[in-house]
């Protein structure tokens, strides 16, 4: 036996499979968030809308109806044909009669089968997506950081998390010298590969330009007409970029269409002034660059707004205010320790529900 197949892991068994599902689902609740997601996925907001103002009867029919429609019209021309036919036949059946012998031809069996062979096609489908994703994965986390960086009279984290297999928020920095480190927290419009794509385009902007720096106005704007050049119509990303100079401990940012960042002062909470247009939007913006003394002790976060528009199963969001609480509850402590406090109360909140939009943090805290 070769050395390939002695090492090819062995499939799953069946039996236990179906053994294994039935003793990890929760199958009510597991079933409440598949239909739940199934909703969210085929119908827009003006549908969604229009089922809350209707009584129960009324929005099981519409939503069973449209969510039908939907999922049909997705299929390409061929499976369509295919589930129709499948669906006829499940409903049919014919019996002939051969010297006074009835004889019954039970055509549903016939019909299943053509709308398991759909359910195949579809599965494979969405392995082969599933498999690209994944691919796309590996490589976006292999240009993320694979470490916090260490500056001289500075304590850092960094973490950013996609809410499905690629994201469109970027969290990266870059050391120009012994001296000046660059950090980024950036969000492209939208989710899913094609942000994707873009942030990858946007990391790989700012690294090229980085060693031709000649202050953070011009660097802003010759990202941004690089963005604008090569992104899509009417698609932009928001840019947080900060410079820190470990020699003075000045920090000098820009801020294109980013949320402003929040300053931490013994629990008191100071939100920085609002920045310049996002990149993508017009080619010729114009970025003005700020500067910061940060005091010891005090902590700069840098956010996306997945942190607080995070939302759970009742449809309630996290919100600035829930958010802002964890900052004051936590100040005290290490950049890491508030992240990952702040984290683990989002999944706490956000529980069993999709995760809306990709969740980013920078958090910098004076140690000197």
């Amino acid at each position: 036996m070769n050395q390939v197949n002695s090492t090819k892991k062995a499939e799953p068994k069946f039996r236990h499979t179906i053994q294994n599902d039935f003793k990890n689902i929760n199958f009510r609740k597991d079933f409440s968030n598949e239909y739940k997601n199934l909703s969210h996925f085929y119908l827009d907001s003006e549908k969604q809308s229009q089922l809350e103002s209707m009584n129960f009867i009324e929005r099981w029919v519409h939503k069973f109806a449209w969510l039908t429609k939907s999922m049909f019209l997705h299929l390409t021309p061929l499976r369509r044909i295919l589930v129709l036919l499948g669906v006829f036949l499940l409903f049919i059946s014919s019996s002939i009669t051969i010297n006074n012998a009835s004889v019954s031809s039970n055509w549903g069996f016939f019909g299943g089968l053509l709308v398991v062979f759909v359910l195949f096609l579809e599965l494979k489908d969405k392995l082969l997506a599933k498999n690209e994703l994944e691919a796309g994965r590996k490589v976006q986390r292999a240009l993320m950081p694979k470490e916090n960086p260490e500056i001289a009279g500075w304590n850092i984290w960094l973490f950013t998390r996609p809410a499905n297999e690629v994201g469109g928020d970027l969290v990266d920095y870059l050391r120009l010298d012994e001296n000046k480190t660059i950090l980024t927290i950036a969000d492209v419009a939208g989710k899913g590969l094609q942000a994707a794509l873009m942030t990858s385009k946007l990391q790989a902007t700012i690294r090229a330009l980085a060693t031709e720096i000649n202050g953070l106005s011009d660097f802003g704007k010759k990202i941004n007409k690089i963005f604008h050049r090569d992104s899509l119509p009417n698609l932009f990303a928001s840019m947080l970029l900060i410079q820190i100079d470990s020699d003075s401990g000045k920090i000098d940012f820009i801020n294109a269409g980013h949320f402003p960042p929040l300053i931490v002062n013994d629990k008191e909470i100071k939100e920085l002034s609002k920045g310049d247009i996002a990149l993508g939007l017009v080619s010729n913006a114009e970025y003005s660059e700020q500067t910061m003394v940060l005091e010891q002790y005090e902590i700069l976060i840098a956010y996306s707004d997945g942190v607080f528009e995070a939302k759970n199963e009742y449809g309630q969001f996290f919100g600035i205010d829930r958010f802002q609480k964890l900052i004051k509850n936590s100040s005290n402590n290490s950049p890491k320790q508030i992240g990952e406090y702040i984290v683990s109360q989002l999944e706490q909140f956000i529980g069993d529900y999709p995760a809306a939009d990709d969740i980013s943090l920078i958090i910098m805290k004076k140690s000197v």
